[in-house]
């Protein structure tokens, strides 16, 4: 039984209790009583309206699918769905152009376009690794992926392979040729940089002396202007930083001497307590908390071991340069951080109200925070996040224009409580269900005083298709979904959307995850696609990716590419509504149990983890043992696929179960070498994990918008309860 403190009329475990009194009040200098009768005033306020929120949405999909089913066997009218979207509220007039008034707004957000990294919270390493990876090294990036391929003689090796280096120095010097280019000469053939009468000069190994083609190019240096450390460059507002040392084991082969090209890379990160964690109770969420005040405070810390290492990594401090003109430079050392909280459905026992039911999780996540970064917002961090005073709230899955009106309306009430001024509280969007998407200019609308991102998501945003349209029929195959008319019509209308409203140079409009992290090389040839699509962030998903990333905003100007778009044709709303089913396809027997193996797989290696080790996002093995980022909303589209087929005979009961079982075989054999992990295949009856990832399969239609979070934490709460 959890322990718990009674204050304020409200149950508040224990331990989050104490973490508020001891290690969050005393150093803001909040009143105690005030601060936990203010949580009592926005729960009376705003936990009706989030209850009525979800009613909303389950009487929305009761009317969807009774239209779906008096319609079955017909193919849909295009006019008749839109007009009944329409009657019924799904869909809502469209609001008057506009656009949005966000103010201060940091620089990384409003004017630099780069990688963006999303990470657990829960994992303090993680968090510091994301938080620090605002600069990456290009040559380890380069030499540890296959973006350099390991040709014979040219493989990584267990030790440095001067052969392959030659090949990284090769990709690093022709990059910076492209972004930062000498006049008439390549970098390959300097022998000396330095700075001199405020410009870069560069010797060459013919005797000449040359320059930056674009000698503003040039920030600053580290060390001695004549034989300096660090040559720093800034191009398409991203910095590039040339470290020199001819004693370095790379740097002495190198006739200029250089060790390393270091890039800004992670420009900003979003700390997650969401889709990538697996907080179930107010331990986990105290947990959650922690890390962000330590964040926030510039205190968090973590120790490892690294082969024989003892490794304490800490955040990293600012860099500090000397202009061409012998003034200071300062740059940010760390990421921009947003804090991403859940969404409007789940609810925390880590407080109670007073007929003992637990709160909207969302709502505790507000308000807590919210007030952790007050210490960021007092100056009262070691380490500043925001420079303009804002804080970056990231909000999931919220459902159409009123969703977004409750969140705007409850960070107000935040803002009273913890007296912050108006709209320091800012909000990004993640357009990532249906409703939101076809009514996100009404959405931006809402928040357009905080806004500062909109941002796709097509694993959530395609389980909510599916599970929208369960009653409609048989989905295509998840092997040809990004093929569909509608995918391409929704990544395009968010980039629009966002431009017809000012998000140019005021706010990001951003794109999903890369979900291969071994895949660097097909990730550099598709990924550019998303700067090239008007998008001035993208995630990926570690600090490596994000290093080979950034290349790309070198190569294309994204604010050129965003003034490029507001003149071309906007995406089309009848293309976002049509269906991606089947319609009387038929596939082969093969076809079915290869897609019903692969989305097995791929849930009960993410289910196995989640469950019984409480490991929210993780790489997961496929069935080709392709390793793949799995969190929440791959487990979502998954686990719908599998629903829809089962409800429309494309499959039966009987296969799945037995594609379940002989999958848990092989993900069984996947973790064999893990020394805490517990076989499901030994009893599938006794293994909550399991059971829980058949239940989100056949129970898949019953899930609130089919959502995963209410299974997976009956089944984690139930493993946590069992180990005592």
């Amino acid at each position: 039984m959890t322990e718990r403190v009674d204050v304020a009329g409200l149950q508040v475990a224990k331990v989050l209790y104490d973490l508020i009194e001891e290690q969050v009040l005393p150093g803001l200098g909040l009143s105690s009583s005030t601060y936990w009768k203010g949580l009592a005033s926005i729960l009376d306020e705003f936990a009706p309206r989030n209850i009525a929120l979800l009613e909303q949405r389950d009487l929305l999909q009761a009317k969807l699918d009774e239209w779906y089913g008096s319609h079955s066997g017909k193919r849909i009218n295009a006019e008749e769905y839109h007009a009944f979207l329409l009657e019924i509220g799904y869909i809502l007039p469209d609001v008057d152009d506009f656009n949005i008034t966000t103010a201060g707004v940091d620089s990384e957000i409003a004017r630099i376009a780069g990688p963006q990294l999303v990470v657990p919270i829960m994992n303090a390493r993680f968090a510091l690794n994301a938080a620090n990876a605002r600069w990456g090294s290009l040559y380890d990036a380069l030499y540890g992926t296959d973006v350099i391929p390991e040709n014979p003689g040219e493989e990584k090796g267990s030790g440095y392979n001067p052969v392959r280096g030659v090949k990284v120095i090769a990709y690093a010097e022709s990059f910076l040729n492209n972004s930062v280019g000498l006049k008439g000469a390549d970098h390959q053939a300097v022998t000396r940089y330095f700075v001199e009468d405020g410009q870069l000069q560069a010797d060459l190994a013919n005797g000449q002396i040359t320059g930056l083609t674009a000698p503003d190019q040039l920030v600053g240096y580290q060390g001695k202007s004549d034989q300096p450390s660090a040559i720093l460059l800034v191009n398409n507002n991203l910095h590039i930083e040339i470290q020199i040392d001819r004693m370095d084991a790379v740097g002495k082969d190198q006739p200029a001497g250089v060790k390393d090209v270091v890039l800004e890379s992670a420009v900003t990160t979003i700390q997650d307590c969401e889709d990538s964690v697996a907080a179930v109770d107010a331990d986990d969420k105290v947990l959650v908390y922690t890390n962000w005040l330590g964040l926030m405070q510039g205190t968090l810390s973590e120790e490892f071991k690294k082969g024989d290492l003892d490794i304490r990594r800490t955040l990293n401090p600012d860099r500090v340069y000397t202009s061409a003109q012998g003034r200071e430079v300062v740059l940010p050392g760390r990421s921009l951080l947003l804090i991403r909280n859940v969404g409007h459905l789940m609810t925390s026992e880590a407080v109670l109200l007073p007929d003992g039911s637990e709160i909207p999780e969302g709502i505790l996540d507000g308000l807590i925070t919210s007030t952790l970064a007050m210490y960021d917002l007092k100056g009262s961090s070691n380490f500043q996040n925001s420079r303009t005073g804002s804080v970056y709230i990231v909000k999931p899955k919220m459902h159409g224009p009123d969703e977004v009106s409750f969140t705007v309306d409850l960070f107000s009430k935040i803002e009273l409580i913890l007296g912050m001024p108006t709209n320091t509280l800012k909000i990004g969007i993640m357009d990532e269900e249906r409703r939101t998407t076809l009514n996100l200019k009404a959405c931006i609308e809402r928040a357009k005083d905080r806004v500062i991102f909109v941002n796709t998501g097509f694993l959530d945003r395609t389980g909510d298709e599916i599970h929208t349209s369960m009653e409609a029929g048989p989905m295509v195959p998840k092997t040809v979904m990004k093929q569909q008319a509608w995918i391409s019509a929704y990544e395009d209308w968010n980039v629009d959307i966002g431009l017809a409203t000012g998000f140019s140079g005021q706010a990001q409009i951003g794109k999903g995850m890369w979900p291969m992290p071994d895949e660097m090389a097909e990730m550099m040839r598709i990924k550019i696609g998303h700067p090239e699509a008007g998008a001035n962030c993208a995630w990926v998903p570690s600090p490596t990716a994000a290093t080979l990333h950034a290349l790309h905003y070198h190569e294309v100007s994204v604010p050129e590419r965003q003034r490029q778009l507001l003149q071309s044709p906007r995406a089309d709303l009848a293309t976002l509504l049509e269906l991606p089913l089947l319609e009387g396809e038929n596939l082969t027997s093969e076809q079915v149990s290869s897609e019903l193996e692969n989305n097995a797989q791929g849930i009960l290696g993410y289910v196995v983890r989640w469950i019984d080790q409480g490991i929210g996002c993780s790489k997961v093995p496929d069935i080709n043992n392709v390793g793949l980022m799995e969190d929440r909303a791959t487990l979502r589209i998954s686990s719908q696929y599998i629903a829809n087929w089962l409800h429309h005979g494309i499959c039966s009961p009987a296969e799945v179960s037995a594609v379940m079982k002989k999958m848990a075989v092989v993900v069984d054999e996947q973790n064999a070498d893990d020394d805490n992990y517990t076989p499901m295949s030994k009893d599938f009856e006794k293994s909550i994990a399991f059971q829980a990832a058949c239940d989100l399969v056949f129970k898949g239609r019953q899930q609130p918008n089919g959502y995963t979070e209410p299974l997976l934490h009956r089944g984690r709460r139930r493993v946590k309860a069992r180990e005592g």
